[in-house]
């Protein structure tokens, strides 16, 4: 089956691209899959994504709250707590990101296997143009991860109602 694109230089191309856009980003992807377990509070959400940064966080949450997948809720405690929670367009788009999110846990440690032996063909002058190829730093451990890799034991998922 073979997917038909819209016309590049329509509206919809431009808001479907934007929307895109969003939905792909790596803090997008793992804060929709956190928040499938269901509501959380900002500083939940900020301690299991590792390596967001509060600025970050904010700019990613509202941007969910704004396409109208989050909803946030602020409750009148001292210090004012604010929750997080799916909406039910969010609830979708969770069900679209968690097999992937289930696929990278699933496959980590191969991934991590592959770039290890990519890396030292390449550090050994053996691959590809004489071991001149750029290359992005090796990941060697999940816990040692940059922040768009998260630890699998980072994301906890919830079963499809």
């Amino acid at each position: 089956m073979t997917a038909r694109l819209v016309d590049a230089n329509t509206e919809d191309c431009r808001a479907l691209s934007s929307i895109l856009a969003l939905v792909g980003d790596k803090w997008t992807v793992l804060i929709v899959v956190l928040l499938g377990d269901g509501r959380k509070r900002f500083n939940e959400i900020k301690r299991m994504v590792g390596g967001i940064s509060q600025r970050m966080l904010t700019f990613t949450l509202r941007g969910l709250e704004r396409d109208g997948l989050v909803t946030r809720t602020v409750l009148p405690t001292n210090p004012p707590r604010v929750d997080y929670e799916l909406t039910k367009l969010g609830s979708t788009l969770w069900k679209a990101v968690e097999p992937l999110g289930s696929w990278a846990r699933a496959h980590v440690s191969q991934i991590l296997t592959s770039r290890k032996q990519f890396d030292e063909k390449q550090d050994s002058g053996s691959g590809a143009n004489g071991g001149r190829v750029p290359r992005r730093r090796a990941q060697t451990s999940p816990s040692k991860t940059s922040p768009q890799h998260s630890s699998p034991q980072q994301i906890s998922t919830r079963k499809s109602p």
